[in-house]
């Protein structure tokens, strides 16, 4: 799926707006990927920051997506890299994981994150009972992800041009 990079409307309802604007910064961390080789896609810019890489990323923000909607929101099992208590970062450690293979699986869950969203009101709250955040609503959540989205998508305008100076707004 090729979600676009423009801004929701205006006039658009409560909802609308909040998925259009998740999915416009899910555009941009694709776009901010086109044309990395796979060097650069796992090349780390930041030396105090190893596993910034734009393949790290792009991992980091499908477990992300993973661990809000699938484990906070619906209550399934705390697994994945996220709940790794013996690997610091372990959503963003993607060595030897092909840039395509990661867009693909963070397109993927950004699918899963899409259905569930659509099949729940706002209003509805979270029903993992092992973590206390979970009790946020879904709005919460929302507005939360379109943060962490774009302030990922931001690290990636930064790692892009220090990469090749490719940069660009949206």
């Amino acid at each position: 799926m090729v979600r676009p990079r423009t801004r929701p409307p205006y006039e658009a309802d409560e909802r609308t707006q909040l998925l259009g604007w998740f999915d416009m910064q899910r555009a941009v961390v694709h776009w901010k990927c086109e044309g990395l080789s796979e060097t650069d896609a796992h090349r780390a810019v930041l030396p105090a920051s190893p596993r910034l890489t734009a393949a790290g990323l792009v991992s980091h923000l499908r477990w992300v997506e993973h661990y809000w909607f699938e484990v906070m929101f619906l209550g399934r099992p705390a697994v994945g890299p996220r709940f790794d208590p013996d690997t610091e970062d372990a959503d963003m450690r993607v060595d030897g994981i092909p840039l395509a293979q990661l867009l693909k699986e963070y397109e993927q869950q950004c699918a899963v994150t899409d259905g569930i969203v659509a099949g729940h009101a706002l209003e509805d709250v979270g029903r993992h009972p092992d973590f206390e955040i979970a009790e946020a609503n879904l709005r919460w959540m929302l507005f939360h992800m379109i943060e962490e989205t774009a302030r990922h998508a931001g690290h990636l305008d930064a790692v892009r041009e220090i990469i090749d100076g490719e940069k660009g707004y949206y």
